[in-house]
Formats: structure tokens, sequence, C-alpha cells
């Protein structure tokens, strides 16, 4: 809602502070190994030649990039031939054939092999992004995960509702090659197999990582979060990868240990948490303030074992695909507005999903009668109160960095990073 990075490729304003500028302006070297997919403030570039203006894959500001893989994943493939195996030509073609080489030589164990190496140099205390693409298409397992789960074991996902209920993003996303799953049942089962494999093998990258920590003495004394940026729809609805309103796209792995409270450990939350509550988790782990223009809250009290003052009592995600008319027609600004209505915002209570579009249409779920996402409410009275919980809590998210202080005595309020300490009262 404040950023508006609405696809890769979307720039990110330069004006917002972020996880990595924070730990730094706290004493640490906030190190990345894979990628985060940035793209750069356009304004703050040499022109359309800049280097950084050519892909999308760019480093967050603040991260000292020690392993930056792009979508090209240059080292990796240079590391694979120096093990000796033919080049394989393309980042695609390397991953699909994971199957083919053992997992110690996959793209999950260099990335784990080199944030080992890099903490071998470490010193005092550090930061770490260990970010790994798996899992994610091609869908194809490392080594002996690829045949770790067998598909005639796997469950089969969720059909969709038959085209008189589809909604018309429904109807379109079914007809695109890339986001179709297999009609072959037994393609389907495949596929999630090698998905099933891919967590597998990075849960067992993660083993490798836990037990380092604890063989160095740094398990009791390091904060770890677990999480990922999208899930997968997994053949769910008639669709593969990642997209649309629906949950399985969003619902995704959130796991954090933090050492100094170990009576809370093993603890499930079962409230709605989302991934802008990490920023501010992770500020107060290291003394750091909350930066005002965060919009959620941190972990803290659950950590502690402890019922925060208050909580969201819904989740909520977006969706945006104007990149299809960015690419495909020229905007006539001011009057063509249609790239504003590409998009979507969901707001998924315990017992509704409410979807609101950006055209005005809408949809919403009865979850408590039908989790699988397919049973529509069209009661009034009940899709009027989520339409308005949305507009509530959108009017509560819009950007606060300088909303919250006023220029009067010197500066009062919440005052953003970067005004100087003597005006802090």
């Amino acid at each position: 809602m404040n950023n508006r990075v609405v696809a890769n490729g979307t720039p990110l304003d330069a004006r917002f502070d972020n996880v990595a500028k924070m730990a730094l302006r706290n004493g640490y070297r906030p190190a990345l190994f894979g990628y985060t997919d940035q793209s750069v403030d356009p304004r703050e570039t040499t022109g359309p030649d800049d280097p950084r203006m050519q892909t999308y894959t760019g480093v967050l500001p603040g991260f000292d990039a020690v392993l930056a893989l792009d979508d090209d994943q240059v080292q990796w493939r240079e590391w694979l031939v120096a093990l000796g195996y033919t080049d394989p030509g393309s980042s695609h073609f390397a991953l699909s054939s994971e199957p083919d080489r053992p997992a110690e030589h996959g793209i999950s164990a260099f990335v784990t092999n080199t944030a080992l190496e890099w903490l071998d140099r470490q010193d005092g205390q550090w930061f770490a992004h260990l970010s790994y693409l798996r899992p994610h298409p091609p869908y194809a397992a490392a080594g002996h995960f690829a045949t770790m789960y067998d598909p005639a074991d796997v469950p089969m996902p969720i059909e969709p509702v038959g085209p008189e209920h589809r909604h018309r993003l429904h109807q379109v996303v079914l007809g695109i090659e890339e986001a179709a799953a297999p009609s072959d049942e037994g393609e389907m089962r495949s596929l999630r197999a090698q998905y099933y494999g891919m967590i597998s093998e990075v849960d067992a990258q993660l083993g490798r990582l836990w037990a380092e920590l604890g063989r160095r003495g740094l398990w009791d004394d390091t904060l770890i979060i677990v999480t990922a940026d999208h899930a997968d729809q997994l053949g769910d609805h008639g669709l593969i990868q990642k997209l649309g309103y629906w949950e399985q796209s969003y619902h995704i792995v959130g796991i954090v240990r933090d050492p100094r409270h170990p009576e809370a450990h093993g603890t499930v939350v079962d409230e709605f948490t989302e991934n802008i509550d990490l920023f501010p988790t992770i500020c107060e782990a290291i003394g750091a303030e909350v930066p005002t223009q965060c919009d959620g809250l941190p972990l803290t009290p659950f950590l502690r074992g402890e019922a925060p003052p208050w909580w969201r009592d819904a989740a909520h995600w977006e969706y945006d695909w104007r990149e299809v008319l960015i690419r495909s027609r020229p905007s006539a600004w001011p009057w063509d507005r249609q790239l504003e209505q590409q998009n979507l915002a969901v707001r998924r209570d315990r017992d509704t999903q409410y979807v609101q579009f950006g055209d005005g249409t809408w949809l919403c779920f009865d979850l408590a009668a039908d989790p699988t996402g397919r049973t529509t409410i069209t009661d009034p009275a009940v899709v009027l109160d989520r339409a308005q919980a949305m507009l509530v809590w959108r009017s509560r998210h819009t950007d606060r960095t300088l909303t919250d202080m006023l220029v009067d005595n010197g500066g009062v309020g919440r005052l953003p990073p970067g005004v100087p300490a003597a005006f802090h009262r």
C-alpha cells in the first residue's frame, strides 16, 4: 500500500527505509547470499544506459552482496563447470537438470556453502540474509530429493470452479500457458512431488546451517527467521506458480526463533501475521527504533509467550498485473487509467475472504462453509461489512513517514529516521 512495488521491475523509491539500512545504522553490515530482485530508483541512475537500468535483479540498498545470484546464476554455473560438468548454457537448463546431479552440487547447497565460508571470516556480531531460489519453477529438485516423494502418493489439487462461476481474471489466467496447471494427472502429480522435494532440499540446507551454528557455539546467540516471498498454486484452482487472489499463493511459512526466550520455543501462534511484521521484529531484537514507515507489528510479545496489546483480525495481500499493459502498449496519460485497474486487494479473516478488484468488481468467499475458496457469498450485509473493513485497512496504511509529526518548536510527534538526535524530545 505504501511502496507500490507491484512487479519484478517496479522501482523502489529511494526514500524508503529498509531492514538493511536499519541494520547498518545499528552497527551491523548486512550480508546477502542469493538475491533480492530489487529494481533501482531510476532517479538515482545516469539514464537509460546505466547498467542498473538493464535488469530488475538489483540488490536492496544497504546489503553487502557477498553472493549475488541474478537470474543467470552465473557463479553457481561456473562452480559446476569447475566441478567438471559441461557448461549448462542457461540457468533454466541448469535448474531443470538438477535431478541429474548430486544434491551437494545443487544451487541451494551452493548458497549454503558460500554462507558458511563467509561465517568462517566473521569475528563479532553479524547479520545474514540467505535467499534460496528453491522451491521455485522449474519444478526439478536436486539429486535424491527428486525421488524422495512418490507422485502416486501426493494429493491432487483443488479443482477450479466451472466457467459460469469464474471471475474474468480467473478465466484469463487459465488461458496463459505459464500459469495453467498440467491437464494430465501424471504430470500434475510429478510436478507436486518435485515441489515437495525442493522443500525438503531447502530444509536440509537449513539443517546444515543450524548444525554449524551449534558447532561454533552460536546457536543460542542468533535470532533466526524463516519465511518466503510467495507460495505456489501447485495446481489448485487449475493454476501453477503465484498469482491472483487465491491464498495458496500467499499463505507462507513463518518461523521465528529467539534464543533469549526459550520458554516460548515450539509455540504455534494462531493469529494472522504478515511479512511486514518482520522488519519491526528485527528492530526490537537488536534494540533499534521501529521506523515510522512500518505498517507491521513486532512479533516480540509472541516470542516471549505473551499476548500483544492488540492484534489484527485478518490477513491482507495484493496482486497487480499492470506489467502486461506496460509491456504491450503506451499509456495516454492522464486520460488512459487502464493501468490503475489491473490490481486487486484481499482481506482474509477466519471465516471469509473478500477480494476487491481495481475495476470495481469484487468477490467474497465463505471459508467457514468451504475452506477451498470456491463458495461465494452474496449477502449484501456480509459483503458490505467486509468492504468497509478493507476501506478502513487502506485508510490506516497510507504513508505516515512525515504525517505523524508536526513542524513546530523544532519538531514534535514521531520523527522519521535521519532527523538529528538533538531534535528528538
